[in-house]
């Protein structure tokens, strides 16, 4: 056996420029299939680190993927608001350990601007159940008139934008798409800058709710009114009491009670209601975008095959030019099977050549472009050893590269000894 493989090694290195074009392909493939399966395991695990602690997300009737994704993720935005008197109401209940209220739709040069209450620090959890902590300064207090315009960053918004603590800040009405919507009469003062999460908090402004009610006062219906601009100085004045919220976190003194709180807040008297459970809304939420990994997958695969396909080609090609080598081979005493395993030993040489550089060239993408990723498209992508799934891929490819050279190897099986010595007109 190992005479063969040194000369399957030899012969390939002969051919070493074609042979490198179709390991090439394979390495091309390989880096296909392994970077869209580390892509999906991350994001998977991206998303459910995205909130942990939470028993209960309550907010506007709607559906649960939305209001996980709104609530959450910062993603789209929420078709309602809730009554503030109904998240007190929730906040009260004899179950209830705790309850965060959530604001949104300001934002800041890109980023999501959210208005909470101090307990937002306290309670939220992400990961495996880690608490928020404070890299530079401390958490806003809300409290007029000093404490209502403060801000606390996230760790990508400070790095993005370069920011850093008693900076002043100015956030947009909306999506920020018209300068005619900055609340640039008030603007908030950095206070404290969160440690990286690599969770959407990352790339989250914290203000207060009274916060995000004094930038309101003199808006309606997502306009100024004309005529009726506060300034920050008389806006610390008036009552800031929200009127309303997006949503609220929820967590429970027993796991016990979730299904039954559940029930009770879906048939809540004051307005219609929707609480979920996070983890059941991820699930639904993976339902939705499983076709489209399968196709990637799908896709992937069949860039692999076409890879395959090249190589069993190539060798097939390369018979008629080896048909001398191997009646050669055959005279000095090697056997039919031994030519069939020598073209197998070949393609799987070239094939375990390409997936090793494939699998190494997306380690290192992942490795170096990982920072860039999470800042571009906020996905945490982490340089880890191969999964089961990933060498399951692994295995595949080889297997399929092994198989691919069977087809030529047969080939070679059934050439004569006659065949080959005799000259070819």
């Amino acid at each position: 056996m190992t005479p063969l493989l040194s000369l399957a090694a030899r012969s390939a290195w002969n051919r070493r420029f074609v042979l490198g074009l179709v390991m090439l392909s394979i390495a091309l493939s390989t880096l296909l299939l392994l970077g869209i399966e580390r892509i999906r395991q991350d994001v998977r695990e991206t998303f459910s680190q995205a909130v942990s602690g939470t028993d209960l997300i309550v907010g506007a009737r709607t559906g649960p993927v939305q209001l996980l994704l709104y609530a959450v993720f910062r993603i789209g935005n929420a078709t309602n608001n809730i009554r503030y008197s109904s998240a007190l109401t929730l906040a009260q209940h004899r179950a209830v350990a705790w309850a965060v209220p959530l604001s949104l739709g300001d934002s800041h040069r890109g980023f999501a601007v959210l208005g909470t209450t101090a307990e937002y620090f306290q309670h939220f959890r992400h990961g495996d159940k880690q608490a928020l902590k404070l890299a530079q300064g401390r958490a806003f207090n809300g409290l007029p008139p000093g404490g209502v315009f403060e801000a606390v960053l996230g760790a990508e918004v400070a790095q993005r934008l370069g920011y850093r603590l008693d900076q002043r800040i100015v956030l947009s009405h909306g999506d920020g798409a018209f300068r005619a919507n900055d609340h640039a009469d008030k603007p908030f003062t950095i206070v404290g800058i969160l440690a990286p999460t690599g969770t959407p908090v990352d790339r989250t402004v914290h203000i207060s709710l009274q916060a995000m009610e004094a930038l309101h006062l003199d808006w309606l219906a997502g306009a100024p009114l004309p005529g009726m601009a506060v300034s920050a100085e008389g806006a610390v004045q008036r009552e800031l009491t929200p009127r309303s919220v997006t949503a609220v976190l929820i967590g429970l003194k027993s796991r016990a009670a979730v299904f039954s709180l559940q029930r009770e807040v879906a048939n809540f008297r004051d307005e219609p209601l929707l609480a979920i459970l996070p983890g059941v809304a991820l699930d639904e939420l993976w339902d939705v975008v499983a076709l489209g990994e399968r196709g990637l997958q799908a896709m992937s695969a069949l860039v692999a095959v076409v890879s395959l396909a090249g190589l069993m080609a190539v060798i097939l090609a390369g018979l008629n030019e080896r048909r001398r080598e191997l009646a050669i081979l055959r005279a000095v005493g090697a056997g039919p099977r031994q030519m069939l395993l020598l073209l197998a030993l070949e393609g799987g040489l070239v094939t375990a050549a390409g997936v090793l550089l494939g699998a190494l060239v997306c380690w290192a993408a992942v490795a170096l472009l990982g920072s860039w990723v999470q800042g571009q498209f906020g996905i945490v992508l982490r340089p880890a050893a191969p999964g089961t799934p990933e060498w399951r891929l692994i295995g595949a490819l080889l297997a399929g590269g092994w198989l691919a050279s069977l087809v030529p190897g047969w080939r070679a099986y059934r050439l004569s000894l006659i065949d080959g010595l005799s000259p070819r007109v």
